[in-house]
């Protein structure tokens, strides 16, 4: 059930922060959803060493520290799959 909710939270994050990045992005659905895990996962490392890992109630400082993470990582990985694949049409 972990995994289950790993790749949910990871969709979630991977679709705000390409909403939230200008213009348009031209990653598939399944990277967006990968780098949106592993920003959610880079965000809780962030947010233990920031010692907000554990807060009574929800953790909004943990979950922006995840989608910080997540657009950092969309955007990082927008840019190398547009370098990769030789796409120079940016919108």
């Amino acid at each position: 059930m972990g995994w289950l909710w790993a790749i949910i939270v990871g969709l979630v994050l991977g679709l705000l922060a390409k909403a939230i990045i200008p213009g348009k992005q031209h990653i598939p659905l399944w990277l967006t959803v990968i780098l949106g895990i592993i920003g959610g996962i880079a965000g809780n490392v962030i947010a233990r060493a920031a010692g907000v890992d554990a807060t009574a109630g929800i953790d909004w400082w943990r979950h922006v520290f995840q989608l910080v993470m997540a657009i950092i990582l969309v955007g990082l990985g927008d840019r190398a799959w547009t370098a990769a694949r030789g796409d120079r049409r940016r919108a």
